[in-house]
């Protein structure tokens, strides 16, 4: 069972300088104080916060600074404002993108939005105006070079798991679930000893669109750039086939 698999993507992101892996650690960071401040500080009791720590030692986050985080969330709780907000919009090409965010100013990362869409030839939509095109789903990523299982002991712990889908590509695996069975699935794999190299509940489109205009791949990377420079921006979530 094959399937379009982001694997090279989250590589490409972890291989980045120290300036990509501190964004990085900047949203892990935001996620921990959200979920402490939603579920408390022990994650025995929260799974969203047992998510986003599995996330942060994905992206090899030193385990003292997860723990400084937590710390810190728990003693500032009352001071955690950051709010969830979600933009929709059009590349080029047809391309469609979602934006997460988490942000204390929405005024701000609205307008940071906005300006990474038009400076790509891009706009802004309405709410739901993209978002019929992705599906919600639990997506956990396992670098095919590092699992000791083979595919078929791996496929069937997915599933026995609670897992919808299983997608075997030359260089990793692909696990999905429904959001509900995330963590479920995730701690299963966990415990049996599985190294994952991403683990998140994610956007996946139900088609790709691709571009072969050199310039609308120019705009577009232009617009995925800029966002990915915003310290507001959590996720980008595209349907564009790199």
């Amino acid at each position: 069972m094959s399937g379009h698999s982001k694997f090279a993507n989250i590589k490409h992101k972890k291989e980045k300088n120290d300036a990509a892996k501190g964004k990085i650690f900047t949203i892990i960071g935001r996620e921990i104080a959200v979920a402490v401040k939603e579920g408390g500080a022990d994650p025995a009791n929260n799974s969203r916060l047992r998510d986003v720590i599995a996330k942060a030692k994905a992206n090899n986050m030193p385990n003292d600074t997860i723990e400084r985080g937590i710390k810190k969330a728990a003693g500032d709780a009352d001071s955690v404002n950051y709010e969830t907000v979600t933009y929709e919009g059009y590349g080029p090409g047809g391309t469609a993108i979602i934006v997460s965010a988490l942000t204390d100013n929405k005024n701000r990362t609205a307008a940071n939005v906005r300006n990474a869409f038009t400076k790509g030839g891009g706009s802004i939509g309405t709410q739901g105006c993209v978002s019929y095109m992705f599906d919600e789903k639990g997506q956990i990523l396992i670098d095919r070079s590092e699992c000791d299982m083979d595919s078929d002991e791996l496929m069937m712990l997915a599933l026995d798991s609670g897992a919808d889908d299983f997608n075997e590509e030359d260089d990793s695996f692909e696990v999905l679930t429904t959001p509900a069975e995330f963590t479920a699935v995730r701690e299963a794999l966990e415990a049996a000893g599985v190294p994952m190299a991403d683990a998140q509940v994610t956007m996946l489109p139900q088609t790709y669109v691709t571009l072969s205009s050199e310039d609308d791949i120019n705009q577009i990377n232009r617009i995925l750039g800029l966002l990915d420079d915003d310290d507001d921006v959590q996720e980008v979530y595209h349907n564009w086939d790199e």
